[in-house]
């Protein structure tokens, strides 16, 4: 008896494609990269519109294989993502700020956005009635913001929380944004060899146990990326001009609350960001 293979594939991009269509959206829909490999076993990410990435969780023998499989993972989380729990509201709201609270910090300071868990509140009202993937996807780019030392960089400069969240909400994550933060890591090379292939290392480690996990993998792909194109660069840039201070600051942030300690030193008084 012949079973009829569920085309995955297809399914997601019908799924995405009729999401689209219904909110008026044309941005591209589905990006499917494999990583280079001479042989099996292959891996393959999906980056879904908006930026969540997933690959694929089995070991996969085939490109093809590992291109479905990575499918799955986004269809399935695609299809959770709809549900109603998965919705922000003032329930949802009101649990992560005293999950937040329960160590260090008092829940009454999520009313002042001067605190950090206040600037997690704020991030989080801003996002009522959309989705977890959708919080994500906006957190996602301030833990990149985070881990390169960005927040900290504009915290010395004293830029305001409410303008850094503004900033960055509406600029995303992009090529400038990215090649920044490359060059950023090329400055930290210079004064320690070797640190971007330590680094990046440890960054892809990080990205194989959690697609192992088969969790949304933006964050971790993302740091790997910006870590191989700094150290493609290392080689082909020998001049001290390359790593000179008067570049343009960086860019990033922590789901887990360890960037709002790092944002919490920002004074609350307004300043523009240039």
């Amino acid at each position: 008896m012949h079973v009829c293979a569920v085309n995955v594939v297809a399914i997601l991009h019908n799924f995405w494609e009729q999401k689209q269509l219904n909110a008026g959206q044309t941005e591209s829909l589905l990006l499917y990269e494999s990583a280079p490999s001479p042989g099996p076993p292959y891996v393959c990410y999906v980056t879904l519109p908006g930026g969540s990435c997933f690959g694929n969780y089995k070991v996969c023998e085939t490109q093809a294989e590992a291109r479905r499989d990575a499918a799955r993972v986004a269809l399935m989380n695609s299809l959770v993502n709809e549900l109603p729990c998965r919705r922000i509201d003032p329930e949802f709201i009101a649990h992560s700020l005293r999950q937040a609270a329960r160590d260090s910090v008092s829940v009454e300071d999520a009313c002042d956005s001067g605190t950090s868990i206040g600037t997690y509140s704020l991030l989080l009202h801003s996002y009522i009635g959309r989705s977890m993937l959708e919080f994500q996807e906006m957190m996602t780019i301030f833990q990149l913001l985070h881990w390169n030392g960005t927040l900290k960089a504009l915290r010395e400069r004293q830029c305001s929380r409410q303008s850094v969240i503004r900033y960055y909400s509406q600029r995303g994550l992009d090529e400038y944004v990215r090649s920044n933060m490359a060059l950023d890591w090329l400055a930290r090379e210079q004064r320690s060899p070797g640190l971007i292939g330590a680094e990046l290392q440890v960054a892809q480690r990080e990205l194989v146990l959690a697609r192992r996990r088969g969790v949304e993998l933006r964050f971790y792909k993302e740091k790997t990326e910006i870590l191989s194109l700094a150290l493609s660069q290392a080689y082909i840039h020998h001049t001290p001009e390359v790593f000179s201070h008067s570049r343009k600051l960086n860019y990033i942030f922590n789901v887990d609350l360890n960037f709002l300690f790092v944002f919490g030193g920002m004074h609350s008084h307004k300043r523009a960001f240039s």
